[in-house]
């Protein structure tokens, strides 16, 4: 009976600790359900939302054997214009996790909108990858499956068409979403373009008396 009670004691100890360290990772607290702080909330360091865009368990073949690890890709915005993805390997999801998320952090990128909206078409191919962007009005909302959809609301895009033309392969799809967010460009002002014709046409006119005299 003494054993068994020890054996019991031993698994509540480690079941405390992976709560524990479980906590520290998502809360910043010591203690999974301790005292909260004088605020009322567990402290958290927000740095935008975070989505997993595909968890696969990949193989590598070794001397002694085959060595099992995961890979995740994840997307992280704060759904105001910043995205940025990620690609981490290791030999837990949450290791993987960790490692993509610390990568997406450091390719984050400020994307072009405007009216809630991307500022011009565009298609974008990369690899086997080929998407196409198409600006939407107010209220269409985003018109987009996959991880397209994940990365377009993400950014803060919040009306937008799109179509996957290419493959259905999450991580080549997301690169492409990506590099063709960094190609866009910002649209130039409709009164810049009315003053360039104004002045033009203002000076046809001298050429013309010019030439008469």
């Amino acid at each position: 009976m003494a054993e068994e009670k020890q054996q019991v004691e031993v698994k509540k100890d480690l079941s405390g600790a992976v709560e524990a360290a479980v906590a520290k990772s998502v809360y910043g607290a010591k203690k999974f359900g301790g005292k909260k702080p004088a605020g009322g909330r567990f402290e958290k360091k927000d740095d935008g939302d975070q989505r997993i865009l595909d968890i696969a368990r990949v193989t590598r073949v070794m001397k002694g054997g085959k060595r099992m690890s995961f890979r995740a890709c994840v997307a992280l915005g704060d759904r105001n214009g910043s995205i940025g993805i990620g690609l981490g390997k290791g030999a837990d999801v949450t290791i993987a996790v960790n490692k993509a998320v610390n990568q997406a952090k450091k390719k984050m990128f400020k994307v072009i909108t405007v009216n809630d909206t991307l500022p011009h078409s565009i298609e974008c191919k990369v690899g086997a990858a080929k998407i196409l962007f198409k600006p939407a009005k107010k209220g269409r909302g985003v018109i987009a499956g996959g991880v397209v959809r994940i990365i377009l609301e993400l950014a803060g895009v919040k009306n937008a068409t799109s179509k996957i033309l290419g493959t259905n392969n999450k991580i080549n799809n997301a690169r492409c979403v990506m590099e063709a967010l960094r190609s866009m460009k910002t649209p130039e002002p409709k009164q810049n373009k009315d003053k360039k014709e104004v002045v033009a046409e203002a000076e046809k006119p001298k050429a013309v008396k010019a030439e008469k005299k």
